[in-house]
C-alpha cells in the first residue's frame, strides 16, 4: 500500500503531536466555500500551475465548505508559529471510514512503494483546491493582477496563514481559496475520504507539518 498519512488524527481539534522542536496544537477554521461549476477537483500551487490536471475523482457540482487544519507551534507551551497542516475540501458530513489517494491523469497508484505518493509541487508557497472553471480564469490573468490579489503587500490578518479567497469566474461564481502550503515550497499529496457507502466525504492536502 503505499503512503498515506494519519488524517483521522491530523483532522481532530484539539490532537496534540510533539517532536524533538516542540508541540504542535491542531486548530480547525473554516474558510469559506469552494465552488465547483464543473464538480473537478484541482489540487495544485494556483500561482505556478492553473494549468494542473483535475483530480479523476469527481463530486457533485455546487458549493462546497472548505477547512484550514491549522498547528498552531509550541514551544514550552507558548506559541511561537502557525502554519496550516491541511487543507481540506467537504464534500459530505458522513463520516470517513478510509481514505485513498487523489490521482490525476494517468498517475497510478499501483505503482507507488510504501513510501510513496503522488503530490502537487509548491515553489510560490501558496496551494489550493479548486475547479479548472476558476483556474483557467486565473491563467489569464497579467502577472501584476495576480500578485495584487493573491501576494498583497499587506496580507489580511487571519487565523489561516495565506488566506486569500478571489471569485475568478464571474458568470459561474467559481472561486480559488489560497493558504500558505506548511513549512513553504514542496510536493503534497492529496488523499479522498470515503463513507461506508463509498460516496465521496472530502479532499485533504496533507502540507506535512506535524511529526508522523
Amino acid at each position: 500500500m503505499p503512503y498515506t498519512p494519519d488524517l483521522d488524527r491530523l483532522l481532530t481539534p484539539g490532537a496534540r503531536f510533539t517532536d524533538a522542536h516542540g508541540a504542535y496544537l491542531i486548530e480547525v477554521h473554516p474558510v469559506g466555500d469552494i465552488v465547483l461549476p464543473t464538480g473537478q477537483v484541482v489540487g495544485c500551487d494556483p500561482l505556478v500551475r492553473p494549468e494542473a490536471e483535475p483530480f479523476t475523482v469527481t463530486v457533485p457540482p455546487g458549493r462546497h465548505p472548505a477547512r484550514a487544519w491549522v498547528a498552531a507551534v509550541l514551544r514550552e507551551d507558548a506559541e511561537v508559529d502557525r502554519r496550516v497542516a491541511a487543507l481540506e475540501l467537504v464534500i459530505s458530513e458522513a463520516p470517513t471510514v478510509r481514505w485513498e489517494p487523489a490521482v490525476a491523469g494517468d498517475q497510478d497508484v499501483a505503482a507507488l512503494g510504501p513510501d510513496d505518493y503522488f503530490g502537487y509541487g509548491v515553489d510560490a508557497g501558496a496551494g489550493t483546491l479548486a475547479d479548472p472553471t476558476a483556474l483557467a480564469a486565473l491563467e489569464a490573468w497579467d502577472e501584476d493582477r495576480v500578485e495584487e490579489v493573491f501576494i498583497p503587500a499587506e496580507p489580511p490578518e487571519s487565523q489561516v496563514p495565506g488566506l486569500i479567497t478571489a471569485v475568478l469566474d464571474e458568470t459561474t461564481g467559481a472561486n480559488v481559496v489560497t493558504v500558505t502550503t506548511g513549512w513553504g515550497d514542496g510536493c503534497y499529496g492529496t488523499w479522498i475520504g470515503r463513507a461506508a457507502d463509498g460516496s465521496v466525504t472530502s479532499f485533504v492536502t496533507d502540507f506535512m507539518v506535524v511529526p508522523e
